[in-house]
C-alpha cells in the first residue's frame, strides 16, 4: 500500500510518499514559492536530488509537479498515480473531529466552518485537498487533526475561566496543537523504556520555531501548554507565548496600534526575535548571547524559565513522572537547550547527563539520562508524516 502525505502551507507544500507495506520513504519533497517564482526540491533515497525553479501560480500546480516527478520515468518512483492509495492531509485544526477521518462534502464543509479560528493553517490545507482531489478525484483523502490527540483533555484542562457562554457560542477552548508529533515520539519513547504506554507517565517538549509542551498519562493526553490557538505556551522563535491578556487592551490604548496590529506583533515580532532583536533562529541568538549580548541570553533565559515551569506543573498534575522527551528543531539539536532545562531537576527523579547530550547522536533516538535516574530522558526524532501515513492507512485499510 502506498500513502501520499500533504502538509500544505500558504506558500509552501511538503510532501512524502510511504510504502506502508515496509514503512519505507519512497520520495519527499518541498515545493516552495508558490503563488511566487515557484521551485520544488524532490528527493529519492540512494539517488541523487532534483531542485528546479518550476511556475506555480496556486497549489493546483504544485500538486500536479508533484504528481509528475512520482510518476516521471526517470525521476519518479511510482508508474502510475494509480498505485497511490490514499492522500494524508495534514490539518493543525479539526475543531470537533476528534479522530482522522476521510474527507467527505460534509468533513471539508465543517473545516471550512472554523477557518475564522484557524485562518492561518485551515485555508492552506484545504487548498491542498482541494488539489488533490482535482487531479485524484477517485483516490481517498484523509484528514489527520494535530487537535485531534488532545481529545482526552478533561473539561477543566481545556476550558477557560472565561464567560461559559464563549465556550458554548465560540468555541473558545484549548484544543491544542503539534499533536501529532507528541503522540509519535510518546510511543516511541515508551518502546525506549520497554513498557506499555499504558503504564508510564510522559512530558513531551516539541520545541522549535513553534513550541509546545504536552503532559501524557498512561497513553492519553492529559494537558498541553498550546491552548485555543498556537500562540499560547512557552516562548517561540516570533511568538511570545503566556502573557497576561491585559497587555492587550493596555497597548492597543498606549500605542493606538489595532488588535490586528498588536496580534501581528505578538506572533510575528515576540519571542526570541522581540526580545533578542537578532533572530528567531536559535543559533543565531546563541551566537549573539556568547558575544555579550544581554538580551540574546535573556530571550533563551526566558524559554528555559517558561518549559522549566511547565514542565513541573505537569509532573504535579500527573503526581508523577517516568519519561521526559525532546523533539522538533532545537528538541532534537539544540543541546545546550536541553541542557539547561533538564538539568538541575533532581528532585524530580530526572538525572541528566551532560556529558550523554554533548555528543548526541542527530537523526536518531539518544538516551541523555544517566544510567541510575528514575526518570528517563529521551531526544526522539519526531516523524509526524509518518503518523499521518499510518493512519491514513489505517481508515482505507
Amino acid at each position: 500500500m502506498k500513502i501520499l502525505v500533504v502538509n500544505a502551507g500558504s506558500s509552501s507544500l511538503k510532501y512524502q510518499l510511504f510504502d506502508m507495506d515496509t514503512g519505507a520513504v519512497l520520495a519527499k519533497g518541498l515545493c516552495e514559492k508558490i503563488g511566487l517564482t515557484g521551485a520544488i526540491t524532490h528527493k529519492r533515497p540512494g539517488k541523487p536530488n532534483y531542485s528546479a525553479d518550476y511556475p506555480m501560480p496556486t497549489h493546483n500546480e504544485a500538486i500536479a509537479l508533484v504528481l509528475k516527478l512520482l510518476t516521471d520515468p526517470e525521476l519518479g518512483v511510482i508508474a502510475s498515480t494509480d498505485e497511490i492509495t490514499a492522500v494524508g492531509h495534514r490539518f493543525a485544526h479539526g475543531g470537533k473531529l476528534t479522530k482522522s477521518c476521510l474527507l467527505g462534502e460534509d468533513e471539508i464543509a465543517y473545516i471550512e466552518s472554523i477557518v475564522p479560528i484557524n485562518p492561518l493553517h485551515g485555508p492552506p490545507a484545504l487548498k491542498g485537498v482541494a488539489a488533490c482531489k482535482r487531479l485524484m478525484p477517485d483516490t481517498p483523502m484523509v484528514g489527520v487533526f494535530d487537535t485531534s490527540f488532545y481529545s482526552t483533555l478533561e473539561e477543566d484542562a481545556y476550558i477557560y475561566a472565561l464567560p461559559y457562554e464563549w465556550y458554548e457560542k465560540y468555541g473558545v477552548r484549548r484544543y491544542g496543537f503539534h499533536g501529532t508529533s507528541h503522540r509519535y515520539v510518546a510511543a516511541e519513547a515508551a518502546k525506549l523504556a520497554g513498557k506499555p504506554i499504558e503504564e508510564l507517565k510522559i512530558v513531551t517538549c516539541h520545541i522549535g520555531s513553534g513550541s509546545s509542551i504536552s503532559a501524557v498519562k498512561y497513553g492519553k493526553a492529559v494537558d498541553t501548554s498550546m491552548g485555543f490557538t498556537p500562540q499560547e505556551g512557552i516562548p517561540m522563535g516570533t511568538r511570545c507565548g503566556s502573557i497576561d491578556p491585559s497587555i492587550i487592551p493596555y497597548m492597543i490604548e498606549q500605542s493606538g496600534m489595532s488588535a490586528e496590529e498588536i496580534n501581528n506583533e505578538m506572533n510575528k515580532h515576540s519571542g526570541l526575535l522581540g526580545v533578542s532583536g537578532v533572530s528567531s533562529d536559535a543559533r543565531d541568538v546563541w551566537a549573539a548571547a556568547d558575544e555579550g549580548n544581554h538580551r540574546a541570553k535573556l530571550a533563551m533565559d526566558i524559554l528555559v524559565h517558561n518549559a522549566k515551569k511547565i514542565i513541573g506543573g505537569y509532573v504535579a498534575e500527573m503526581n508523577g513522572i517516568d519519561v521526559l522527551v525532546f523533539t522538533a528543531g532545537m528538541g532534537e539539536n539544540d543541546a545546550r537547550m536541553r541542557e539547561l532545562v533538564a538539568s538541575d531537576m533532581e528532585y524530580l527523579g530526572i538525572e541528566f547527563d551532560k556529558e550523554k547530550n554533548a555528543n548526541f547522536r542527530r537523526g536518531e533516538p539518544n538516551v541523555l539520562s544517566k544510567d541510575g535516574s528514575k526518570v528517563k530522558v529521551y531526544m526522539i526524532p519526531t516523524d509526524e508524516e509518518y503518523m499521518i501515513a499510518k493512519d491514513t492507512a489505517d481508515l482505507v485499510k
